[in-house]
């Protein structure tokens, strides 16, 4: 195994520099899908949503670091951004937004058939067709990116500028 390949504390194979067809295949269906998003009427906003929700759910620190600030970009408090873990015990996040990360958590756990009926029921409300698409469009992608950096241990380093309290 390359070195090159690896990071420096783990051995680990990054997969999207060893395998760059299939990486570069799933980038071009993240732009797709991007794409897909915006034609569908989602706002920047919904999407880095949908991408940090899922990103918490698989615990992927990499896109949970490169989404949070992709979110803070399109405009998204942090007061939102600190309690998204806990969206359904809030008020702060909207009808619409409610039923994309209920739609985003049963694509990411889609065994539990329950909730992912409810999850359905709560879209059919607030999004029509081409919306509920791409929604779990954007889930699905960010899904396998998150199982390209977990995998690969994509490193996570401080932003120059702040300190280790991250101010």
């Amino acid at each position: 195994m390359s070195d090159a390949m690896s990071t420096p504390d783990s051995r680990r194979v990054f997969v999207d520099k060893q395998s760059p067809k299939a990486y570069h295949a799933l980038v071009q269906t993240s732009e797709a899908v991007r794409a897909t998003a915006a034609d569908a009427g989602l706002d920047r906003v919904l999407v880095e949503l949908v991408n940090l929700r899922v990103s918490q759910l698989n615990g992927c620190a990499y896109c949970l670091d490169v989404h949070t600030r992709a979110a803070l970009r399109a405009g998204e408090s942090t007061q939102r951004l600190g309690v998204l873990a806990a969206w359904r015990d809030t008020e702060v996040f909207t009808p619409r937004e409610r039923a994309a990360l209920a739609l985003a958590e049963a694509t990411t756990d889609p065994a539990d058939a329950a909730a992912q009926e409810a999850a359905y029921g709560a879209a059919r409300e607030v999004f029509g067709d081409d919306e509920i698409s791409a929604v779990i469009w954007v889930a699905i992608t960010i899904n396998a990116f998150n199982r390209v950096s977990i995998l690969s241990k994509h490193p996570v380093r401080r932003t120059p500028g702040t300190s280790a309290s991250g101010r």
